[in-house]
């Protein structure tokens, strides 16, 4: 499904690797900080991610790809989200702490922009790991969950939520329980769907290259794996982010070899 970029002077072509950059400027300040300071990192962090994710879509693939990426992403995450406070399903039991600030349906305004931090991204990415339909999701959904894999042990250990039954975790995490991994699967492959839908109806050929989304992506999964390992005493979720890459690597160089 990887799309053929049409060349075209852009308006705003600049603010998407504008933002990328940012971002990863502040994520590497992230483990350089704490208490408050930290907080105010993280709100920047996906704030510039939703930004940049929106902004993309809408200079690559037109205006109303970019309100229907922001729409389509928050509406599901809100909605899996609540029901995932009210019931504990899909993901197991949990609670977000007031750090996290205003709510609606007791979500915080900051879960589903780093919903949208991260979905846009790794749908661009499975574009290029898959042609049919059926395995572009599929590897959409898991490189969402892959992400969250390396993000919620650390989240975790910012006091941002806590789970009512970490375990039994992945192994080497022992904060967070396998049924957060199983419900991001399935909350990924749901919005998967609906952006791959959204993008058939309302996208046109891409004006500019992936390049700034794709950025942000690695470094919050191969960046925050380092941060991990060298500086926030995570060691686990530092050795998942870096197997979980493997597989995306290695089906990037195969299918580049290929071309």
């Amino acid at each position: 499904m990887t799309a053929t970029v049409v060349p075209a002077t852009t308006p705003g072509r600049l603010l998407p690797p504008v933002l990328a950059v940012a971002l990863v400027g502040t994520a590497i300040a992230y483990p350089l900080t704490d208490g408050a300071a930290r907080d105010v990192v993280s709100w920047t962090i996906v704030l510039l991610g939703a930004t940049l994710s929106v902004a993309h879509a809408a200079i690559s693939r037109g205006l109303r790809t970019g309100l229907g990426v922001l729409g389509v992403v928050a509406l599901t995450a809100v909605a899996f989200e609540a029901v995932g406070l009210a019931t504990g399903y899909p993901y197991g039991s949990y609670t977000y702490s007031d750090a996290l600030g205003p709510t609606l349906l007791g979500v915080p305004f900051l879960v589903p922009l780093a919903w949208l931090m991260m979905a846009w991204p790794s749908w661009l990415l499975a574009g290029y790991l898959a042609d049919r339909r059926a395995a572009r999701i599929g590897w959409a959904a898991g490189i969402f969950a892959a992400w969250d894999v390396v993000l919620d042990p650390q989240m975790v250990q910012a006091g941002y939520w806590t789970w009512a039954h970490p375990t039994p975790g992945l192994p080497g995490i022992d904060t967070v329980p396998l049924t957060n991994l199983a419900g991001w699967l399935l909350a990924g492959a749901v919005l998967m769907t609906l952006l791959d839908l959204l993008v058939a109806r309302t996208g046109e050929p891409p004006r500019i290259g992936p390049a700034a989304p794709l950025l942000a992506l690695a470094w919050m999964t191969l960046g925050g794996a380092l941060a991990h390992a060298g500086w926030l005493d995570l060691p686990g979720s530092a050795a998942w982010g870096a197997v979980l890459a493997v597989p995306v690597l290695v089906v990037l160089v195969l299918r580049r070899r290929r071309a």
